[in-house]
């Protein structure tokens, strides 16, 4: 007898907005939940970020059965799901700062370096929206999966691969029932340190029934921010990027030099560090995060005032005032207390935080380096494909059904190989 069940992918949040995708496959009584994220919205300027606050605005998806009962006030169907699991793709708050809010008794699981590195990440409380009954710097358990190995919850099996992203130890899924297979890219491109990595990925994903890609580099269609393009002229790639750096360096040989980095974005980091001629100083709360989750020491330095951190090497710590009075020896990354910067120095804002213009902040952010009278260097890699690598990454993948998600133009994203779907926030697919 052939079975009647079917395959249903339900499509939560981060459809028409860059980052907060919330999706579930289900088959049976088995579903599996992706991401974990909130969508970034500054401009609405929430008096909290309650779990209500967050439903009520739809920075998280409304998603029955897996929140936390003591958040949501309404209990799990278990009858309805016996077997459930939840997975995050990488360390960004638009696909983890949820986490905590997932039930206590639902496994939650992530690429081996994600799993490691967001709790150092929430020491602070700072990172991760707060879990129920817990303290601010709580973060649930996450379970490190075994790259590239299934895992099995009930009728459905999920594999974790290695991907590429600005985030460290950034991980693709594919999901597979008994009569469909789907695949998430999570945040991906080919211009990383990885597209090996990627390569193999989409390879796994080839012929899949549906492809739930992001596409956040067709978001700006005016702007055609094509990163590869012969038009471009910062970095395209990774390690152009990671080169541009050293030759900054030595283009300036006394010149005070300074720099930031997003703190997820590790690999950059350490590249970085490996690379430059100049010895490169962590600020302490940078360095305590590399100790903490990879068990990696670095020069660093404290701002006046700041707490120490009993980890770190005490004969690695440099004074904050030697880097003030630095121009050759020192690359160092500044966090704060910009106008403390030698004038004519040059800074270096490598994605940093403010992230771009469509935050409020930037533009005073930037405007203090030119009233101090230094030179603001922005050198950016996305972390994203651009308008071409989708093409590449799709075309590789030849999906019956494309579901372009976490851009704000999915229309702009087309499927040569089969159908393409628009799906809208709560929408459920049947396979």
């Amino acid at each position: 007898m052939t079975s009647k069940a079917k395959t249903t992918v339900t499509f939560y949040n981060g459809l028409t907005t860059i980052g907060g995708p919330m999706i579930e496959v289900a088959y049976k009584q088995s579903h599996l939940l992706f991401d974990l994220g909130e969508v970034y919205r500054p401009e609405l300027e929430l008096p909290d970020e309650s779990y209500h606050t967050l439903i009520k605005n739809q920075l998280i998806g409304d998603v029955p059965d897996f929140y936390d009962p003591a958040l949501t006030g309404k209990e799990i169907d278990t009858g309805r799901w016996q077997h459930a699991a939840a997975y995050i793709s990488h360390l960004h708050l638009d696909h983890s700062k949820a986490l905590n809010l997932l039930a206590p008794t639902i496994p939650l699981y992530a690429g081996p370096i994600t799993a490691q590195m967001l709790p150092a990440l929430n020491e602070d409380g700072t990172f991760l929206l707060p879990a129920a009954n817990h303290a601010k710097n709580y973060t649930r358990p996450i379970i490190a999966a075994e790259l590239r190995q299934p895992l099995r919850v009930g009728d459905i099996t999920f594999t974790v691969w290695p991907s590429d992203h600005d985030a460290y130890g950034a991980t693709g899924l594919i999901v597979e029932t008994p009569d469909k297979k789907i695949a998430f890219t999570g945040d991906i491109r080919l211009h990383g340190y990885h597209p090996d990595w990627v390569h193999q990925f989409l390879a796994a994903a080839k012929g899949c029934d549906m492809l739930i890609i992001e596409g956040t580099g067709v978001s700006w269609p005016e702007e055609k921010h094509d990163d590869q393009s012969e038009e471009f002229t910062g970095p395209k790639n990774e390690r152009e990027l990671t080169a541009a750096i050293v030759d900054l360096q030595r283009d300036n040989p006394e010149r005070q030099i300074t720099f930031n980095t997003y703190p997820t974005n590790v690999e950059r980091l350490l590249r970085i560090i490996s690379d430059s001629p100049r010895k490169v100083a962590l600020h302490a709360q940078r360095a305590h995060l590399l100790k903490e989750s990879l068990a990696k020491d670095y020069p660093y330095y404290y701002l006046p005032g700041e707490k120490i951190f009993s980890d770190l090497k005490p004969e690695l710590a440099i004074p904050y005032q030697e880097l003030l009075q630095d121009d050759h020896k020192y690359l160092w990354q500044a966090v704060a207390n910009f106008t403390d910067l030698q004038p004519g120095g040059l800074y270096i804002h490598s994605n940093a935080e403010p992230l771009g213009e469509f935050d409020p902040a930037y533009q005073p952010f930037v405007a203090q380096f030119a009233d101090k009278k230094i030179e603001f260097k922005a050198l950016r890699c996305s972390g994203h494909a651009d308008e071409k690598e989708l093409k590449e990454i799709i075309s590789e993948v030849e999906p019956a059904i494309l579901a372009p998600v976490h851009t704000l133009y999915p229309e702009l994203e087309e499927n040569p190989f089969g159908e393409r779907i628009l799906p809208e926030r709560g929408q459920t697919v049947t396979l």
